[in-house]
């Protein structure tokens, strides 16, 4: 071997770690594509192939279902906010700027007398009276309202229902949304890996 060769023959060896590189980015590139493509079942040389999430939304929707339904949303945690203070604070709120239009604003629309007979301070212990009385029932209306959901309204089959429904682009769209830098992490991490495999490589390569 010349010693031109030679040169040419040690550069060869010094490519080794970018194109390991190279493949291992584009080996997980690649299987990180293969999540979502092909979108439709295909056959190559007998072999079925279809990206895993396409192949998998059944699935992946009724576990999303059971997971949302039993983990995430509870029906209690609804009946429970509806109940607070807060909650109950805001709607009394609007409670009493309703009654207040409807005293000020459409009472003598409807009793034309009634102007003649009530005076601000009655009409200020009606709606005291008023928005006392209908605040003490909001909790109450808040359990029935809850108790009417979970009788009418099943959770897990509603996500279920909805993730099912996706179609391949939404989905795609969506997942890429939530773990678009984890997917480019995994890409970058092939690259890296590639590197460092092919450094050791070329190290063993020179000491042999």
């Amino acid at each position: 071997m010349t010693e031109t060769d030679t040169e040419i023959f040690k550069w060869t060896w010094g490519l080794l770690p970018l194109i390991a590189a190279i493949i291992g980015w584009g080996t997980n590139y690649l299987a990180v594509r293969m999540l979502f493509h092909p979108r439709k079942q295909i056959s190559i040389l007998g072999l079925k192939l279809q990206g895993v999430f396409p192949k998998r939304q059944k699935v992946l929707a009724e576990k999303l279902g059971r997971l949302v339904a039993r983990e995430l949303f509870s029906m209690q945690d609804v009946k429970k906010h509806l109940q607070g203070d807060e909650f109950v604070s805001h709607v009394t709120a609007t409670i009493e700027t309703k009654v207040d239009e409807f005293l000020e604003e459409k009472l003598t629309e409807v009793i034309p007398m009634a102007a003649m007979f009530l005076g601000s301070g009655m009409v200020e212990k009606i709606k005291h009276s008023l928005v006392e009385n209908i605040a003490k029932s909001i909790p109450e209306l808040g359990e029935m309202f809850v108790n009417h959901l979970e009788k009418n309204m099943n959770v897990e089959s509603v996500v279920r229902e909805k993730v099912e429904a996706f179609s391949s682009d939404k989905l795609e769209e969506m997942l890429l949304s939530i773990m678009k830098r984890e997917f480019r992490f995994i890409e970058c991490v092939g690259a890296i890996l590639g590197f460092l495999i092919g450094l050791t490589q070329l190290a063993i390569l020179w000491l042999l």
